[in-house]
This record gives C-alpha cells, structure tokens and sequence, in this order.
C-alpha cells in the first residue's frame, strides 16, 4: 500500500497494485466472495484487504468491522455510519479510500492507448475539442482523468450509472470541482495512474466518530 494521502480533513485515499496485495482472509470478506467467480472473487478481496489496511493505518479500531452494501449496493461499515468507504479496481490496480463524517466515492483507471473520437465527446461534452489534437495515449490519459472524477461523483450518491456520470461538467485538466452538493477532486499531483474521490461539500463529524 502506498503512504495514505489525506486529501481533505479526515478524508484518506491509498492505492496498490493488486499482485502486491494478500486478498482479506475476513471472515465476512470470504462469506461474500463464495460467490463469485474466481477472478472477481481475487479482485473483491484483493480489494477488500488493502481497504482493512489503510482502516488499520487511520482508523484501527474500525479494520476488522464488516462490510455491508445499501440497497443500492454502496459499501458501508456495520455500526459506524459516519464512515465513509470506497473501493476501485483497475487493470491489477487497486484504490480504497476512507473518510470521518461523510459518503465518499474513489475511482481509479488504467487509460488505454486510445480512446475513440465518440467515448470522449460522450464524456467530454463541448471540451471534447481539447484533446482531440493529442497523441492518442495521451488523449486516452485525459479521458479517464475525467472519468474518474465522473465516477467519483456517482460512487459517492450510491446511484452508479441512474446519475448519469457523463454528463458531469469534469474540465480537461482540471483538479477539482464541484457538482450538486458534492466536491470532487483529481488527485493529479499524487498519483499517474487517473485517480479521483468524490465527497460532500457539507460534512457533519459526530458520534466519536472522528
């Protein structure tokens, strides 16, 4: 795992190549990964256990809670729900993040080489033109900056793809912004693998929590 980069206050993200990482041998983790086919089952606990380590390194009471889904599939921690979690998979690499007092949503790509003239005018909208005179891997590159902090946004909500993340104004080269009552931010100065986080412009610690 890589150091745990405090991207606002009490709001942590770390990432990892997931060769690198021991799946969780969670007894919850390993209920829930039965089911699944074994190579989704490695990548659910691969992930899972670089989420326990970062809850070890900034919340160790919380490292051994389970982990439930919302109704909507969202992850939570049982009986801490002033806790924050995500999880992102990427072509063998990982990301978790954790925040005190709100929802948060992390998202992690491996660009391609390229990425076709259609996927980024979807996700670019009027600012499509902007890359359209890139090298090929670089104009892959911006596009899943972009559609990390897309995905962020929608990981946070718990809507997934019912919000829409494309549609989500997310600049070329931008490293922060804001949609609906959510913040999100580009991690471009800690990470060159595309990598961004999602998280409530209001937040609310109580409980002990923090």
């Amino acid at each position: 795992m890589t150091t745990p980069i405090e991207v606002a206050d009490h709001l942590w993200v770390a990432t990892a190549a997931a060769e690198g990482v021991a799946p969780s041998e969670h007894r919850d983790d390993l209920r829930r990964a039965q089911r699944m086919p074994g190579w989704r089952a490695r990548e659910f606990l691969t992930g899972r256990a670089l989420l326990r380590e970062l809850l070890a390194t900034v919340r160790p009471a919380l490292a051994g809670a389970d982990v439930v889904a919302d109704r909507r599939g969202k992850p939570w921690l049982r009986g801490h729900p002033g806790i924050g979690i995500s999880v992102s998979h990427s072509a063998g690499a990982l990301a978790a993040g954790v925040a005190v007092g709100c929802v948060l949503g992390v998202d992690l790509q491996c660009p391609g080489a390229r990425v076709s003239a259609s996927f980024a005018g979807r996700l670019l909208g009027e600012h499509a033109e902007r890359i359209a005179a890139l090298p090929p891997a670089r104009a892959a590159e911006e596009v899943a900056w972009v559609w990390t902090a897309q995905e962020a946004c929608v990981k946070a909500t718990g809507a997934g793809f019912a919000d829409r993340p494309w549609t989500i104004d997310v600049p070329p080269g931008a490293r922060s912004g804001r949609w609906r009552g959510y913040r999100w931010m580009a991690l471009r100065e800690h990470s060159t693998t595309p990598l961004s986080c999602a998280f409530p412009l209001e937040r609310r610690f109580g409980h002990g929590e923090r």
